[in-house]
């Protein structure tokens, strides 16, 4: 990776960055080399190829690994330097996030893929890693898409803290880099069900990035993914208790569930 332009790239777009709305974020192409890229696309696993984790409720529907034993090289050696000291720094000049600490067990993030017809509730993240005791702060999403289509849909939506809006789409094209802060109202996902032809999917990289504590005004007690309702919208998931149920349908949910 070419650091120094991305140094550059970080100074030149920290402004704009901490502006964004509807929260502090970034959309960033032509990072990576297809060098660096391709043979990360070649080893990606297929459906049967790995014994993915698979989500399949109301809140979503999606494949997911984090488990390096079943992860090529070429994919590993992008995921250490995506959590290696300079590209934190880069990080940290970008989004102005001091003390960013990577995680080396991925966390709800590593590889994740959707299939036709899959999809992902709008929600915000869990806050807490369960086992490092550290705040999240920050989530990078690399999407590895060649040829995608606005039709085929799988957008990232960067939903108002209100949810009353969609303040931004982003198509998950290949080489594509996100980078968003994570509080209890940075609202985003992909709701609408993708409708790629059959036999592709929506391939992504997610990493997250923590903090030993974070600002006071973004203070929270410990939760999972809490998922939302858009405007005229409800949300199922079958596994559900009682009382998370009833949260996900009148008002702020809980996820008992991993962050996906």
């Amino acid at each position: 990776m070419d650091f120094d332009r991305l140094f550059a790239l970080a100074e030149a777009g920290r402004r704009d960055y901490a502006r964004a709305q509807p929260f502090a974020h970034a959309v960033l192409d032509g990072l990576f080399a297809p060098a660096l890229l391709d043979p990360v696309l070649a080893e990606f696993p297929g459906r049967d190829a790995i014994d993915w984790r698979q989500f399949d409720d109301g809140t979503g529907r999606k494949l997911a690994t984090r488990d390096e034993a079943q992860l090529g090289p070429r994919t590993l050696a992008l995921l250490h330097q995506l959590n290696g000291s300079r590209f934190l720094h880069f990080l940290e000049r970008l989004t102005g996030i001091a003390g960013l600490i990577p995680d080396p067990h991925f966390e709800g993030g590593g590889l994740h893929q959707i299939e036709r017809g899959g999809f992902l509730k709008i929600h915000a993240d869990f806050n807490r890693h369960a086992t490092l005791a550290l705040d999240r702060r920050l989530n990078v999403l690399v999407y590895l898409n060649h040829d995608w289509r606005e039709e085929y849909g799988g957008h990232l939506e960067l939903w108002s803290a209100d949810m009353q809006r969609c303040a931004r789409r982003v198509l998950p094209i290949y080489g594509r880099m996100v980078v968003f802060s994570t509080t209890d109202s940075s609202f985003h996902g992909h709701p609408e069900p993708l409708t790629c032809p059959p036999g592709w999917s929506r391939k992504s990289i997610a990493l997250y990035y923590y903090t030993s504590g974070r600002p006071a005004a973004e203070t929270s007690r410990p939760h999972s993914t809490l998922y939302q309702r858009r405007p005229g919208e409800r949300i199922y998931s079958p596994g559900a208790s009682w009382r998370s149920l009833v949260h996900r349908l009148f008002g702020r949910g809980a996820s008992n569930g991993p962050d996906r």
